[in-house]
Parts: C-alpha cells; sequence; structure tokens
C-alpha cells in the first residue's frame, strides 16, 4: 500500500491556471512579444524562472529572465487579490482529507514559487494536511528534471517505492518518472494540449483514487 502522496499543485490542487495565464499575457504585452498558443503550452509544468529564461532566449530579449519573473509576479499576485473565482479542483479536498485521515504523508511539489504555494495554502487552509511543501522555483533544475520529485520523496520520509505522484502536465509526468516514482495523471479541464501517456494511470475524477481504491494499487508495476 502506498504510503505518501506528492501532489502537484497548479491544474490538481487549485486552477491558479486562469490567473497565470492572464498574468503571463500581460508581461508578453508590456514587454512587446507575441506568445503562440502551442509555444504558451510548451511552458506547463515549468517554474516561471525556466520559462522566462525560454522567452529571453526565443525573443532575443535585451531584459533579464529575472526582471520578466518579477513583471509577471506583480501581475499575478494584484489577480489573486482581486479576482474572487478561484477555488479548489472539485474533489480535491476530500481526496486530501481521506488520505491525511488514513495517515497517508501528503507532500506538495509544486513549480509555482513558495510565496504563491503559501498564498493559497493560507486562503484554503491547507497546511494542516501536508508534512511539507517543495518549489520547484527553488531548485537549480525545473520539470521536466526529476529534482523536485526525488526531494519530495525524500521529504515523506518514505521509501520511493512507496510513494506516488498526482500529476496533470507533459513535463510533471516526465519528471516523476524519471524520478522513479508511479505517476497518476490527473486529466484535468484546466490543463489543455498535455500528453499523458507516460504516466501509470490516468484519471479525470479525484474518486478513483480515493483511499480505498489506493489499495488495488499496492506494490504497482513501475513503468520507468
Amino acid at each position: 500500500m502506498f504510503k505518501a502522496v506528492l501532489f502537484d499543485m497548479d491544474g490538481v490542487i487549485v486552477d491558479t491556471e486562469p490567473l497565470h495565464r492572464k498574468a503571463y499575457f500581460q508581461m508578453f504585452f508590456d514587454v512587446n512579444i507575441t506568445v503562440s498558443e502551442d509555444l504558451y503550452a510548451s511552458f506547463t509544468g515549468q517554474s516561471t524562472f525556466a520559462i522566462c529564461e525560454q522567452l529571453v532566449s526565443h525573443f532575443n530579449l535585451p531584459i533579464s529572465a529575472h526582471t520578466l519573473v518579477d513583471i509577471k509576479r506583480d501581475h499575478f499576485k494584484y489577480l489573486f487579490e482581486h479576482d474572487k473565482s478561484l477555488s479548489l479542483i472539485d474533489g480535491v479536498l476530500e481526496l486530501i482529507k481521506d488520505y491525511h485521515t488514513n495517515e497517508m504523508t501528503l507532500v506538495l511539489a509544486s513549480s509555482a514559487s513558495m510565496d504563491n504555494i503559501n498564498r493559497i495554502f493560507k486562503r484554503f487552509d491547507l497546511d494542516q494536511y501536508f508534512k511539507a511543501k517543495i518549489s520547484g522555483a527553488d531548485l537549480e533544475a525545473s520539470k521536466p528534471d526529476p529534482e523536485i520529485f526525488i526531494k519530495a520523496a525524500e521529504l515523506s520520509e518514505q521509501k520511493p517505492n512507496d510513494c506516488f505522484v498526482i500529476e496533470d502536465s507533459t513535463n510533471g509526468i516526465i519528471a516523476a518518472k524519471a524520478a522513479k516514482l508511479f505517476c497518476i495523471a490527473f486529466k484535468s479541464l484546466h490543463s489543455k494540449g498535455q500528453d499523458y501517456n507516460k504516466s501509470d494511470m490516468i484519471i479525470s475524477n479525484f474518486n478513483e483514487i480515493n483511499y480505498n481504491k489506493l489499495k488495488a494499487l499496492s506494490h504497482p508495476s513501475i513503468n520507468i
């Protein structure tokens, strides 16, 4: 039986994608660049800094990635504080409570900055359920690099084979599999153009992996 679950945040716990999209495209407008939908979709699951590094290179911008990050985060902070439509993904709070009640270890592994993670956790009172949180923005490499999930598994204090990941992005799934972890892909309505084929299991409703149903996945074969 799995003992720990490593949650992605955006698109799995909370739907911040509309706010991030607005913030990014306001930043694109500010620096006078046109980003295609295909290019934007390819960024899903990566840290803001990694995305901004690619933008500087792709568009040969005369400003630093750090400057782009600051512009984008200022826009996001304003939207976060003023947009009242932000809510948790349907069914995820029940899943979190179910796992916590059954003494599973929960770790948050998100590419979002720790400031944004803490804003979300404070707004929805989630800290009480999680053992640890880790931000990809504080690491050397962004998803699809496996570093974040390797460290998240370590923070869980459980063996890697006893951990699984819930992800909604191509980059996140690749990172989880590179970390040699069982990965469940959440086919989110909010994550477009993502490839779930490398995951071990695909779900569209969190009830599919409640604690009782999770028992059936005990000691699964893991496809690396």
